[in-house]
């Protein structure tokens, strides 16, 4: 009887083998399947919605721990959004709305580009430098001639300021605890 039941056994697990790369190749064309019908419905809803490629620059700015991803298209309606609200909405202030726009300024191309900006981290003030460091880096990508002015100004700088950390022990980055003598 132990011989019958090692031959079935063997039997049981050859079949499993035999089974086991049919369901291979089955998993493969399906995943191949799905791209094909994933690459045709995103051309068909291009076509269905009659946008063709929209051109835009896009670059990153930085200021402390404020970061902002702009974008520039040059075409479409003209205006600068910040989060998906207007720029004055976002900027309380007169001097935030000029610091935001100032690469704009400095190049006299204000109306000439649809400006969207997502920007995360920071305060305020950091924010709106990091669009114009941004904003500043997207010019430049657009007309290379404008580095010239943009970087005398100090719009492509970089401002590497950032808070120290903490350190353990310490009550800040480097304040340490009030000595007392006894």
């Amino acid at each position: 009887m132990a011989e019958k039941k090692d031959t079935t056994k063997k039997v049981k697990k050859s079949a499993k083998k035999k089974d086991a790369p049919e369901k291979k190749k089955k998993k493969a064309v399906k995943s191949e399947k799905v791209v094909k019908v994933v690459a045709e419905e995103t051309a068909e809803e291009m076509e269905l919605a009659g946008s063709k490629i929209v051109k835009y620059y896009e670059a990153v700015g930085k200021r402390k721990r404020a970061v902002a991803r702009v974008r520039l298209f040059t075409r479409g309606d003209k205006g600068f959004t910040i989060n998906e609200a207007k720029y004055t909405d976002y900027f309380p202030t007169e001097e935030l709305r000029s610091t935001a726009d100032g690469s704009l300024r400095k190049m006299k191309v204000v109306d000439k580009f649809n400006v969207s900006v997502k920007v995360m981290g920071g305060g305020i003030h950091g924010q709106a430098e990091a669009v114009r460091h941004g904003i500043a880096r997207a010019l430049v990508k657009f007309n290379p001639d404008f580095r010239k002015r943009l970087k005398r100004s100090g719009y492509l700088r970089r401002d590497p300021r950032e808070t120290e950390r903490k350190k353990f022990g310490l009550k800040k980055a480097r304040r340490a605890p009030q000595w007392s003598k006894r």
